[in-house]
């Protein structure tokens, strides 16, 4: 085989040399023969011309040793090769404009693709990923999940015989990094020793926690914290980190592209769990069992199934609820993969895509209809090629194979093309925010599986879509293909195959600008919004003194200060302090317990945000008040005080007299002394929700922020200065204080328009996209179809026909295929439009402005493309035209 092989590889290096090899060989064959022949007594002349006969024509017996060897193959697609690149460039336009219109179609669905790969189907970095499982505990009568309580999870790592390892872990611990510069606000995980074990890393260097460190001070460092905060230093394990002001030994650093074992949140630390409570108050009576603040996972034994699993787990469940009937009563357990997202966000991720996957592949749909247009024009166009070269020898298997290696080649292009747009789309939509500080992982890339799959749907759509132009072309009727008739569309029929598929592709497009317009017009609703408050000039800046070891008393000093020293500062007017800034979307502090003392009425139905504020706060922000007054230093032992919205008013107290009023929640009583204008809280699309803004210095001792507390500040002048003023002051008052989430208001606006401005600009590109190509599609068969009735067409000039009825003609033809699509789509896009509500912002599905403008634009754009070809139809000369063959 190896022998072949050389000999196979010289024969196409050096093709002179082998042709020279098997002439010597050929007539070394004949003189041996002859003399044979001689031997056996013939005459000379005889056994010349027996062995001329035995041997035959000396190059027919070269081209069957050609034939016979791998080599063969390879020539013949070399040649083929060659064929095809010089036909393309002869046609440059068109093999762009197909290869073009390829990758974009499949440019969409390779982008698409990564966010499936990203958050749907992401690879873990675990080892045997099979058998890691995630463990959700389900409450009594509830649909999705929950977190578990630290007894819960030591009863289920005792009494689970279904794995070898059970692990738990806080998922968001907030701390302060000290040391070489300034103080860093990082988020890290607290965990039990045994979760690397479970998960089984390989870390890069150091270990992860042994048994014995239950209680010790010890952490393992992110990949990226270790790179960026510690300079990829080889020599950090044994070196200690101070965090919030305790002294961490390094023990290893953790692989490059682990995360944790959740899909979205970027941890740069993990820390034994016992550390949760000394670094951060929130995690208060980590022992009891209501408690509920871990996640679990668990690694399945060898040859346990889940199923087995989940019924074991369900028996215990059962056992729980008996011992434990006032916490674990109706619970359930629910199994997902380790690293993949949460139930509750699959479910709402797995519907998002859904809608990008299905947008994408109406576009590949619309550029698989153009290039199929396209090449049934270039194959009628290359019938009398083909009929001759059938003529001359060829098989149809040949030509058949000739166009299919052209289409293979386009597909390559198209597959380039597409990978190149896709790197730039994921590039871009990396850099969409949330409106949040939490640390999540939103970037998406195109790896090695995304171009494996860009490259594979480019060859399948070339071979699915390109085959049947090629069969069309490879089979010409011989008599008709020499006249130059063209089978797909006869002389006197007003519709063809490429008709059909122009009407598919503008309908599709119809479709898919609808989608956009209505996104486009939600994206501009949600850009005028009334927030209620003022967001230009405002700045804000955080904090979180608990993680210095502050107590509630000493925060509120701390707060006091830093704002008194900010108010000094040139060009500010106004500052204030909170917990929250409004627009945040993971806003924590919320109550379902609300309901006024004054009254017999039952538990509010609806659920009340619980904002702290400080003094000046409605000032600052620009929220009028209504009545009664704000917020200012409220003594923290005095009466507790709070200010109302109108939408509380409404529909926690029913439209009673709020001022003076004392609500409770739970059993902490607040008497209401102002009303403010309602203001969003949590989303710019959210319906008024009920507020209730607490005094900060009366509520940080029972309720301490989880995220710290940010000032926020009325400016006049340059925002970046006065930021600079603002750390100063801060760091002048606590020098040790990590200061994060700094930025403007405006800014932080432009980030709560995240889902708007993401589902907007996918349908937005896609629409586009789709009108891009279908306006090619349209433009070329208007213009394939001048080509052919050019004849026709200097006829009718020839006749008297004026040049203005002959555009008429075409443009009205080619309208007609417009009108077509747009009777198709519409109904289409008016049925699609109902499962799109909940993604717009202040916007119906049918939206009288979106549904008229945007077909009338279609036709606009329809009669554009229609228009070019007719103005050259029109300036045929009838002398030329009757010369056309």
């Amino acid at each position: 085989m190896f022998k072949n092989l050389l000999l196979g590889s010289k024969a196409l290096l050096n093709r002179e040399k082998r042709n020279s090899e098997l002439e010597e060989e050929l007539q070394a064959y004949i003189r041996d023969s002859i003399e044979a022949k001689l031997l056996n007594g013939l005459s000379r002349e005889d056994a010349e011309r027996e062995t001329r006969i035995e041997v035959g024509s000396l190059d027919s017996v070269k081209h069957k040793v050609w034939k016979a060897g791998w080599e063969s193959t390879v020539d013949t697609i070399g040649g083929d090769a060659k064929y095809t690149f010089r036909r393309l460039a002869r046609s440059p336009w068109l093999a762009l404009t197909i290869a073009l219109s390829l990758g974009l179609g499949v440019a969409a669905n390779a982008t698409v693709f990564s966010l499936v790969r990203k958050f749907i189907l992401s690879p873990t970095p675990f080892g045997h990923s099979e058998t890691l499982t995630t463990i959700y505990v389900i409450p009594d009568k509830a649909n999705c999940c929950s977190k578990a309580s630290l007894p819960l999870y030591r009863d289920i790592r005792d009494q689970a015989k279904s794995f070898d390892g059970v692990s738990a872990w806080f998922e968001l611990l907030p701390a302060s990094l000290g040391g070489d510069g300034d103080p860093e606000r990082v988020w890290g995980q607290a965990a039990t020793t045994n979760f690397f074990d479970v998960a089984k890393l390989q870390m890069p260097l150091g270990r992860g926690f042994i048994s014995q460190e239950e209680h010790a001070q010890v952490i393992v460092l992110g990949y990226q914290l270790w790179k960026t905060r510690f300079s990829g230093d080889p020599q950090i394990v044994g070196k200690t980190v101070t965090l919030s002001g305790h002294l961490f030994t390094v023990v290893g650093v953790a692989p490059r592209n682990f995360r944790g074992m959740d899909q979205l949140l970027d941890p740069q630390f993990w820390v034994p769990l016992s550390n949760a409570t000394s670094l951060y108050p929130y995690v208060r009576d980590p022992e009891r069992r209501a408690q509920a603040w871990l996640r679990i996972a668990a690694r399945l034994k060898e040859g346990v199934t889940l199923a087995s699993a989940g019924s074991e787990m369900a028996q215990l469940a059962q056992r729980f609820a008996l011992a434990h009937q006032d916490t674990d009563k109706g619970e359930r357990f629910l199994f997902e993969p380790a690293g993949s997202l949460a139930p509750g966000d699959k479910r709402g991720m797995k519907f998002l895509l859904l809608a990008f996957s299905i947008v994408a592949f109406l576009v590949l749909c619309i550029a698989c209809a153009n290039i199929s247009n396209l090449l049934l024009a270039q194959g009628a166009q290359r019938k009398r090629e083909m009929a001759i070269r059938l003529a001359l020898g060829a098989t149809r298997i040949q030509l058949l194979r000739q166009l299919m290696f052209e289409n293979i080649c386009l597909a390559l292009m198209g597959g380039a093309i597409g990978a190149a747009v896709s790197i730039w789309a994921t590039a871009k939509l990396s850099s969409f925010r949330l409106p949040i500080s939490l640390p999540v992982d939103l970037s998406v890339g195109v790896d090695w599986r995304v171009l494996l799959y860009t490259f594979a749907l480019s060859l399948l759509a070339s071979l699915i879509f390109g085959f049947l132009p090629a069969w069309n072309a490879s089979r010409p009727i011989m008599p008709n293909a020499l006249k130059g008739e063209d089978m797909l569309a006869k002389p006197g029929t007003k519709w063809s195959v490429r008709s059909a598929l122009v009407v598919f592709q503008v309908t599709l497009s119809l479709i898919l600008l609808c989608a956009s317009g209505l996104f486009l017009r939600s994206l501009e609703r949600a850009t005028k919004i009334d927030v209620g408050f003022r967001a230009n000039e405002v700045l804000f800046m955080g904090i979180n003194p608990q993680l210095h070891a502050y107590t509630a008393a000493k925060t509120v000093r701390l707060l006091r200060t830093v704002r008194d020293r900010i108010a000094h500062l040139p060009g500010v007017i106004s500052v204030t302090t909170t917990d929250e800034v409004p627009l945040s979307i993971l806003h924590a502090a919320r109550s379902n317990q609300i309901m006024p003392m004054t009254a017999e009425h039952p538990l509010s139905s609806r659920i009340v945000d619980l904002y702290m504020i400080g003094p000046q706060y409605f000032e600052t922000l620009g929220i009028p008040v209504l009545a009664g007054r704000g917020l200012g230093e409220e003594s923290p032992d005095g009466p507790k005080v709070a200010v109302v919205n109108e939408e509380f008013v409404r529909t926690v107290l029913h439209g009673a007299n709020a001022l003076g009023a004392t609500v409770k929640d739970g059993d902490l009583p607040y008497e209401i002394v102002g009303i403010v204008k309602n203001a969003k809280s949590k989303t710019l699309g959210e319906d008024p929700q009920p507020v209730l803004y607490r005094s900060l210095s009366q509520t940080a001792a029972a309720f301490p922020s989880y995220d710290g507390y940010k000032f926020m500040i009325r400016y006049k002048g340059d925002a970046a200065g006065l930021s600079q003023a603002v750390r100063k002051a801060i760091l002048t008052t606590d020098s040790t204080l990590a200061i994060f989430d700094t930025a403007t208001m405006e800014e932080h606006l432009q980030d709560a328009l995240f889902m708007p401005k993401l589902v907007g600009t996918f349908f937005i590109c896609f629409g586009l996209v789709g009108l891009v190509l279908a306006s090619i599609g349209l433009y070329a068969v208007i213009s394939f179809s001048v080509s052919r009735r050019t004849k026709e067409i200097g006829i009718r000039m020839a006749l008297g026909a004026r040049p203005d009825a002959v555009q008429r003609m075409i443009v009205g033809w080619g309208m007609r295929l417009a009108a077509a699509s747009v009777a198709l789509g519409l109904p289409v896009a008016l049925l699609a439009a109902r499962f799109s509500a909940s993604l717009l912002y202040g916007l119906k599905p049918y939206d009288f402005i979106t549904f008229t403008v945007v077909p009338t634009f279609l036709l606009l754009i329809s009669l554009l493309a229609c228009w070019i070809p007719s103005r050259s139809a029109a300036r045929v000369s009838p002398m030329v035209a009757l010369r056309v063959d």
